[in-house]
């Protein structure tokens, strides 16, 4: 292990954390609350501690798998100790547990929180806790590689390691080049939305703070009622519509910029991931209207805008949909496991990976009637190799073994399974809201410190992807090359 460079990065990585704090502390100061000396405490220790790190020296500056790994993990979990210390500080939550719950689910774009009154709120955390959903969303590693060139070298595996699917492609040969490429990207789709949203009538803090949780696909909001408390379609479609757009492959927009029009929508995740939204929209809008709602356009509009919500993982409401029949209950908690694309800030298992599942299922099929045919799976006409495939099997035993070890555990709290259930399936799947007692209208606050503390540990699971804190605690497999 290349300890010298793992504690150079992670030093580089805390003190870009600490740049990213200003924009905070300014607002604080600027409105005179107090906040202000929280954050600056904060920025204190966190870039002082980066300073520290990042002073290490490695003569081998090429990072490895195990190099990756463990700079992912622990980058992950130090930026979450030390983001979490403006909300303990400033007394926005009782306890530390609680404030790293909040900056873990912001870190990660889960957006559950332990707040129940986020409007009383000082506005440099209110923004804090949103901006930490625009910078997990693509990933504060990704951020760093593309800021920092001296990183380049090896780079790849810090990528690989925090990138969301099964196979992390890049769009340009040199790494750093694919994560500005990405970014620039995030940046266009962030603007573009921060102007509707202001155009609409949204003041520029909220249309910041929401273009954060949608972009992000986070869900953190200025309001108890989120996105519920502006009454206006207008607003209510824009969001909507860039969850799902923010679910989406990254990737695919810079070949859309690029002129491959025909590949994009030729890519059979994005179709299917269409399909998807498109189908559960319209059986819940149905369902909806069939049994609770006098108008076909609401019950259409707040469908698209749940759906839109729940499958890219996002978590904001414009309605109590723990209220809703128990079929269109059922869609949104299928969606919690689906999630939207890789490559794409949404969580859950992805799209790509149902899709090579229903695939093998179809191969599995064909074989009983032709035992010896050699059907191999294919992916946008390329063979998938036997590796992804075992990967994609393994990541879905373990996420559903987890799910349900984790639902037995957190059913001790005494909670209805329904609960014990959606808590897992939003914190670990990066949802943010769940049914029954952390439903759009609860907060997770009821839950007991031990318990916050392992929703904190499944949302990381979820935003790593299992794998990733998995092998930090498997210190045999650190002896052995990789």
């Amino acid at each position: 292990m290349n300890y010298g460079i793992v504690l150079k990065v992670l030093g580089s990585i805390l003190i870009l954390e600490s740049i990213l704090m200003t924009p905070s502390l300014l607002i604080s100061l600027y409105t005179d609350q107090s906040d202000k000396l929280a954050f600056l405490i904060t920025i204190l220790i966190t870039g002082v501690v980066g300073f520290a790190l990042a002073r290490n020296r490695s003569r081998d500056r090429h990072i490895n798998a195990k190099e990756g790994l463990a700079i992912v993990s622990l980058g992950w979990i130090s930026i979450s100790l030390l983001g979490a210390l403006p909300l303990y500080i400033s007394g926005s939550t009782p306890t530390y547990i609680d404030a790293l719950f909040e900056i873990v689910s912001g870190f990660t774009t889960t957006g559950a929180t332990v707040i129940p009154d986020v409007e009383v709120l000082p506005m440099g955390i209110l923004f804090w806790r949103s901006f930490t959903h625009w910078i997990g969303g693509m990933g504060i590693l990704v951020f760093t590689l593309s800021l920092l060139p001296a990183l380049g070298i090896g780079a790849f595996q810090i990528f690989k390691a925090e990138s969301p699917g099964p196979i992390a492609g890049k769009i340009a040969p040199r790494i750093k080049d694919t994560a500005k490429i990405l970014y620039i990207t995030y940046f266009t789709i962030t603007i573009i939305q921060v102007i509707l949203l202001k155009f609409g009538g949204m003041s520029l803090f909220d249309s910041l703070v929401y273009t954060f949780g949608t972009v992000g696909t986070g869900g953190f909001a200025t309001k108890n009622a989120s996105v519920g408390a502006y009454n206006s379609t207008y607003i209510h479609l824009v969001i909507g519509s860039f969850m799902v757009l923010s679910g989406v492959n990254f990737s695919l927009y810079y070949s859309l910029f690029k002129g491959k029009v025909k590949d994009v929508f030729k890519d059979e995740e994005l179709r299917l991931y269409f399909a998807i939204v498109f189908i559960s929209v319209t059986v819940i809008a149905i369902n909806l209207f069939k049994t609770t709602y006098s108008s076909i356009g609401l019950a259409f509009r707040d469908s698209f805008f749940q759906v839109g919500s729940i499958m890219t993982t996002t978590g904001y409401s414009t309605a109590n949909f723990d209220i809703w029949p128990t079929f269109s209950k059922a869609i949104l908690l299928l969606l919690m496991f689906i999630g939207a694309s890789a490559g794409s800030t949404a969580g859950g298992m992805k799209v790509i990976r149902i899709l090579v599942i229903l695939k093998l299922i179809k191969r599995e099929i064909l074989k009983i009637f032709h035992p010896r045919a050699v059907k191999p799976v294919k992916l946008n006409d390329k063979i998938l190799p036997n590796e992804t495939i075992a990967g994609i099997n393994s990541f879905t035993g373990l996420y559903m073994i987890i799910f349900v070890l984790s639902t037995i555990l957190v059913s001790l709290e005494g909670v209805d399974l329904e609960s014990a259930a959606s808590s897992v399936a939003a914190t670990l799947g990066n949802i943010g809201p769940g049914l029954g007692v952390v439903g759009p209208t609860s907060t997770f606050n009821g839950y007991s410190q031990i318990s916050k503390a392992f929703f904190s540990l499944l949302m990381l699971l979820g935003r790593l992807e299992l794998f990733t804190i998995i092998a930090l605690f498997a210190p045999k497999n650190w002896r052995r090359e990789i």
